[in-house]
C-alpha cells in the first residue's frame, strides 16, 4: 500500500528534572503521545517509532521552568496519504450514497457514488447493502470487503479521507488480485507461443524496539528535526 514511509528524525525532547529518575520511560511517554496525529514536520500521521535510549542524562536548560534536554535519534512509521495514492482498507459499512471504509485501523474514508465507476450497481440482499459489477457478479463490495481505492484528498484535522472508485486498478482486492494472475498467465502463455512455433520449425536441425515498529523495506526520506516540549504547569 501506498502512503506509508519511514523517516529519519533527530529529536530533542524536553522534559521536567522531576523525570530524570527514568528519562527513558519519560521519552516514551512523550513520543507514544504524539501517535496517531498529524505533524507537519513529518507530513503526514504518526503511527510507530523505534528509539534507542539515550547514553547521557541530558542537559538541564535553566530559566524560570527548567528542563532537561535530550537529543534522540529515531525511525519513524508515518502514514502520509497524497492525491492519487493507492491506499487499502476494510470496508464498514455500503449504503447507496456511499461506501465507508477503515484505513489501518484507525482512519475512515468514505467513497461517493459519484466516485463509484458505473460498472457497480447498488443492490440489497437479506438487508444488507452492497455494490456488484455488472459484468463481474464476483465482483462484490460490501461490509468486510478489503478494497483498494485511490485518495482524493485527506481532513488533517479528522485524518478523514475522501476516496474514489473510478480507476479500474480498484475495487476487491481479492478480485483484483486473482484478475492479476490471469492477466500474467495469459501474457506468459502468449510470450512462449512464438518459442514452442520456433521450435518445432527449427526441429531436426538443433533441439520479498519493544516500542513501536517499522514497516520492512519502507522507503525512506530525508532527516527530520523536531522538538518536543512538555506543556508547562500554570
Amino acid at each position: 500500500m501506498e502512503g506509508l514511509s519511514v523517516v529519519a528524525a533527530n529529536l530533542k525532547v524536553f522534559l521536567q528534572p522531576s523525570q530524570s529518575n527514568n528519562l527513558t520511560l519519560a521519552i516514551f511517554r512523550e513520543l507514544s503521545a504524539l501517535l496517531f496525529k498529524y505533524h507537519d514536520e513529518f507530513d503526514g500521521v504518526l503511527l510507530a517509532y523505534n528509539v534507542h535510549a539515550p547514553e547521557n542524562k541530558g542537559r538541564i536548560l535553566p530559566g524560570v521552568h527548567p528542563f532537561i534536554a535530550v537529543r534522540l535519534e529515531a525511525k519513524l512509521l508515518v502514514f502520509s496519504p497524497k492525491p492519487d495514492m493507492l491506499l487499502e482498507g476494510k470496508v464498514v459499512k455500503v449504503a447507496e450514497e456511499s461506501i465507508h471504509v477503515i484505513v489501518l485501523g484507525f482512519s475512515s474514508a468514505v467513497i461517493t457514488d459519484e466516485d463509484i465507476r458505473n460498472e457497480f450497481k447498488y443492490k440489497t440482499k437479506h438487508g444488507q447493502g452492497l455494490y456488484v459489477n455488472r459484468s463481474n457478479k464476483r465482483h462484490v463490495i460490501k461490509a468486510g470487503t478489503m478494497i483498494r481505492f485511490v485518495v482524493k484528498s485527506m481532513n488533517e484535522e479528522t485524518l478523514h479521507i475522501y476516496g474514489s472508485l473510478i480507476p479500474a486498478n480498484t475495487g476487491s482486492i481479492k478480485i483484483l488480485e486473482k484478475s492479476s494472475e490471469h492477466t500474467n498467465t495469459e501474457s506468459v502463455t502468449i510470450n512462449s507461443t512464438p518459442k514452442k512455433r520456433r521450435s518445432k520449425e527449427q526441429e531436426g536441425v538443433a533441439q520479498i524496539t519493544e516500542h513501536g515498529s517499522i514497516v520492512k523495506d519502507a522507503p525512506s526520506h530525508n532527516n527530520y528535526d523536531r522538538e518536543i516540549k512538555k506543556p508547562r504547569r500554570s
